[in-house]
């Protein structure tokens, strides 16, 4: 068989060509010259991983490949820029935001890696910054996951079943948390449960991850998640973070600030399934002529591309009025997300569309991102979701 008869065709390894600028480079007026370098550094730590990552075939594997993703992310630096710097309760959602849309832009699992430290970390920043576990968490040698989900309870947390009952010095843990990720490499869990009655009796503890059995779920996108049961699981009672009570306005400002960087992880996805789609459409030829030169080929890519930049720019907007500590960025956050990850679905779409056959080939670039740019319209809050957001803060905002 001659090379040129071979299909599938193997793929191009490295950075496409046609990649744009980075968010700092394209909208400096949001960014400082030093958060510009550290965008750049991001950019090259991102190019690294494309040289020859390779999609975790099961969910075991997927745990190997998400605690080399740690490693990496640890030694570059960029674990402390997903949760926060030097512990601050406020600031650094910009750097938050390029870092993952560059990391995803290279590697969806890395970037889930990335986002589930600092989302898992953060409610112990917002409650005890000095905490020597968050410089470990900086460092690598200690996993965060935020296990918050259970088999009732997805945007409604009022119906978080899971209990943690009082007992000298000590809490019990009883029930069960589903779709956690990180689970398998985590060494902590940043974890609600209920010790009272209605949204006040939701609780927030940090607890060890050898507290829970741990069962791992085989995702269309692997990273490394899974279901996580406790079983009258005993925790010392300074496992509380805050006070009783305090677990939903946790979350609630947890998720609030890491909303923002799942729109940028989205962008970073959009983007590299349309270098991918244009590389292909370029050298691509179909009845006489490249498929780039076909006016609806350019079209369709046209309006990908334009509501992509136009989500883009939603985004870091809201990472900037974060950053400047703007109380009434839940709007713009909402907004951010919902615009980036539904335009990088259709990118994502469009880019297998594009590859015709070649599309739906289980590991090709643009079939992966495909499927890992999916779990970003649902997780932090879905679609659906944000747009009650936005519809109830526009109301608010009218009054």
């Amino acid at each position: 068989m001659s090379p040129s008869s071979a299909y599938p065709p193997p793929e191009r390894r490295g950075p496409p060509t046609t990649r744009g600028p980075t968010a700092a480079a394209s909208m400096p007026f949001f960014f400082s010259p030093e958060e510009a370098k550290q965008a750049a550094a991001a950019r090259g730590f991102a190019d690294l991983r494309l040289a020859g990552e390779r999609e975790p075939a099961t969910s075991e594997a997927s745990v190997v490949a998400g605690k080399q993703a740690i490693r990496d992310l640890a030694q570059g630096g960029l674990l402390a820029l997903a949760i926060g710097p030097e512990g601050a309760t406020r600031g650094g959602s910009l750097l938050r935001c390029v870092t993952r849309e560059e990391i995803a832009y290279a590697s969806p699992l890395a970037d889930a890696v990335l986002a589930v430290q600092g989302l898992g970390a953060h409610p112990l920043v917002l409650s005890r910054p000095n905490d020597p576990l968050l410089a470990r968490a900086c460092r690598g040698d200690a996993v965060f996951g935020f296990a918050i989900t259970e088999p009732d309870a997805g945007s409604d947390l009022a119906r978080i079943a899971t209990t943690a009952r009082k007992d000298g010095e000590s809490y019990v843990l009883s029930g069960t948390k589903v779709l956690i990720s990180n689970a398998g490499l985590a060494t902590h869990y940043t974890l609600f449960a209920r010790t009272g009655l209605g949204k006040k009796g939701v609780s927030c503890f940090l607890v060890p991850a050898e507290a829970a059995k741990t069962e791992l779920l085989e995702l269309n996108a692997p990273h490394p998640t899974g279901v996580l049961r406790f079983e009258d699981a005993r925790v010392p009672a300074s496992a509380l973070l805050q006070d009783e009570g305090a677990g939903i306005s946790l979350a609630l400002a947890t998720l609030g600030v890491f909303r923002p960087s799942v729109g940028a992880a989205a962008i970073g996805m959009g983007r590299r399934a349309l270098d991918e789609a244009l590389a292909h459409v370029e050298q691509r030829v179909q009845f006489g002529a490249p498929l780039a030169d076909n006016a609806q080929v350019q079209a369709l890519l046209a309006d990908r591309a334009t509501s992509l930049e136009a989500a883009r720019l939603l985004v870091y907007r809201a990472a900037w009025m974060h950053d400047r500590g703007d109380d009434r960025a839940t709007l713009e956050s909402a907004m951010g997300k919902l615009a980036a990850t539904e335009a990088a679905q259709r990118a994502c779409d469009l880019a297998v569309q594009l590859s015709g056959g070649l599309g739906v080939i289980r590991g090709r670039t643009v079939e992966r991102l495909y499927r890992a740019v999916r779990a970003l319209r649902i997780y932090e809050g879905a679609s659906e979701v944000m747009r009650l957001v936005v519809a109830r803060e526009m109301r608010e905002r009218a009054r």
